[in-house]
């Protein structure tokens, strides 16, 4: 008998729903979202399984990569196509959700997306997260000159840590009482230098 799955993923678990090939429902069933529990599921309940499906989303790289790896039949389908298909169906629920994608993996109606592989996704991540290194750094940067122009202090053309720590030192001079006030900004901003020379040296960037 060939057997069809659903998957509707939500952050903690996954409705699941098997179906013939005539369209019948088999079997229901709710398991964390997980690619060890769903492919040990799967393996267990669904013998004849010839294709699951799982709608694009936050955990669906994770997943999708997971049940490859244990010699899952899965395919990622766009979630905006979805949508359009499970928005017909009478009773929207989770429930329904399930069984309306493990349909469209019976009918092959729907829009496959590509899967890059993990390795893409390692780059991806470690390249926002140099952005965002980047982002905190400068607006931290422009926290501290906008909060010593209240008090009268310019801290100038200072691009460096070490001509920042000379030029908040001389300021310091001025205003002694503001050194503590300052200190923990200063720490935080140095802290994520540090940590954007690190994220550099992993990507291979010269600073």
């Amino acid at each position: 008998m060939s057997i069809f799955a659903g998957l509707d993923v939500s952050d903690k678990s996954t409705h699941i729903c098997v179906v013939d090939a005539e369209g019948g429902v088999l079997r229901r069933d709710v398991v964390a979202s997980d690619p060890e529990a769903l492919a040990s599921w799967l393996n267990r309940h669904c013998p004849d399984l010839v294709r699951v499906v799982l709608e694009t989303g936050p955990l669906s790289t994770f997943l999708y990569h997971g049940l490859v790896e244990r010699g899952i039949p899965v395919e990622c389908i766009c979630a905006r196509h979805a949508k359009g298909v499970l928005a017909a169906r009478v009773n929207k629920s989770d429930v329904h959700d399930a069984e309306g994608l493990a349909q469209l993996a019976r009918t092959g109606w729907f829009k496959r997306v590509h899967m890059k592989a993990s390795a893409t996704h390692i780059d991806r991540a470690a390249l926002r997260i140099r952005a965002q290194l980047i982002t905190t750094r400068v607006a931290m940067g422009n926290q501290l000159r906008g909060l010593l122009k209240l008090f009268g202090l310019r801290l100038g053309a200072a691009r460096t840590p070490g001509k920042r720590r000379e030029r908040l030192i001389a300021l310091y001079g001025q205003r002694p009482d503001l050194e503590p006030l300052f200190a923990p900004l200063v720490a935080s901003i140095e802290v994520i230098e540090e940590q954007l020379r690190a994220s550099n040296r992993l990507l291979g960037v010269s600073t």
